[in-house]
């Protein structure tokens, strides 16, 4: 299943709108604020998939029946573009655990290229909840190869994968390579890759924008 949240006009459409100006991007805090923001609204309109039970709540004046999550989910992002929409799904999950994975692309031709992880620092996590974020779903690859190195430690009950940008092509690699129950919440999806897979119209690189450009 996936959840665009671009179908229906919102204020969530300017944040979109801002992280892919490119002269608002040239304010690296303003960039990490709204994948932060657009991570907030994702995780809200994730958590009515969540499990919840009912319990009670004593106020100064009385008691209230609430629902509250049965189980916290496991957030998990990819170093080091995920940063700022990790810190926006910790804003929702607050007291979740986290696991961060380092994965990058290694080319062998300008077009061509390979997806490597070499660092992942995770709780437990079998049998749980899985919210992967990565800001950008070009090719699919990295999600998946990420996906496939924590299951090394662990089987999900059920994934959710949060991105603000993804394209067509990643959508369905992911429903291919994820288990059937996976659920993708995207900000906008585009149509275009270039040669060098970079969606078009995008955004450029989030982890440059919002960290600086790397070597």
């Amino acid at each position: 299943m996936v959840t665009n949240l671009s179908e229906n006009p919102s204020i969530f459409s300017q944040f979109i709108a801002e992280i892919r100006d490119e002269s608002i991007q040239k304010d690296s805090m303003r960039f990490r604020r709204n994948m932060e923001r657009i991570a907030e609204v994702i995780g809200y309109e994730l958590s009515k998939k969540l499990p919840y039970l009912s319990v009670e709540v004593q106020t100064p004046l009385g008691v209230s029946p609430i629902y509250q999550l049965s189980e916290k989910p496991v957030l998990a992002t990819i170093l080091r573009a995920g940063l700022a929409m990790h810190n926006g799904l910790l804003n929702v999950f607050d007291g979740c655990e986290s696991a961060f994975i380092s994965a990058y692309r290694k080319h062998i031709t300008p077009e061509e290229f390979e997806i490597y992880v070499e660092y992942m620092a995770a709780p437990q996590l079998d049998n749980k909840v899985w919210i992967i974020s990565d800001p950008m779903l070009a090719t699919g690859n990295s999600m998946v190869t990420v996906y496939q190195a924590m299951l090394k430690v662990g089987k999900p009950k059920k994934v959710f994968i949060a991105s603000a940008i993804a394209t067509p092509d990643a959508i369905a690699l992911i429903e291919r390579c994820l288990p059937m129950n996976t659920e993708i919440f995207v900000g906008a999806i585009d149509n275009e890759l270039t040669a060098q897979s970079y969606i078009v119209p995008g955004l450029g690189d989030a982890g440059d924008l919002a960290f600086g450009e790397k070597l």
